[in-house]
């Protein structure tokens, strides 16, 4: 469902895996990202979507998210308050996606983890 040289994956792997203990795992024949055994980021895509990352927001910014047009409610993590961005929707900030990253991270790690992130 993936191929590790697909658009993308290299600069959102490098992002995911640059926090303390995250770890890639394939899931559901799609790269997965988590801190320990939690997952915190899906690299992933459909028809509509071909290239996106999933994402656990923080809920705060769960309305201004779901405004923007590259922001959509996947199937099967949306349900679970998950939210996707279509990375071909326009050029990619990798600022932007560092932030919801940390934002997703921070929903699941340990503290010890989070006190590394931090220290």
């Amino acid at each position: 469902m993936y191929s590790d040289d697909d658009p993308y994956l290299a600069e959102l792997r490098a992002a995911c895996l640059r926090f303390p203990e995250a770890v890639e795992v394939e899931a559901w024949g799609r790269p997965t990202f988590r801190a320990g055994k939690k997952m915190f980021a899906v690299f992933e895509g459909n028809d509509a979507h071909p290239y996106a990352l999933v994402f656990k927001p923080d809920p705060a910014d769960r309305p201004a998210l779901l405004a923007d047009p590259r922001v959509y409610v996947p199937a099967y993590h949306g349900p679970s308050g998950w939210l996707a961005l279509d990375l071909t929707a326009a050029e990619v900030d990798w600022a932007e996606i560092g932030e919801l990253l940390d934002g997703s991270y921070r929903q699941v790690a340990l503290k010890r983890m989070l006190t590394a992130l931090d220290g």
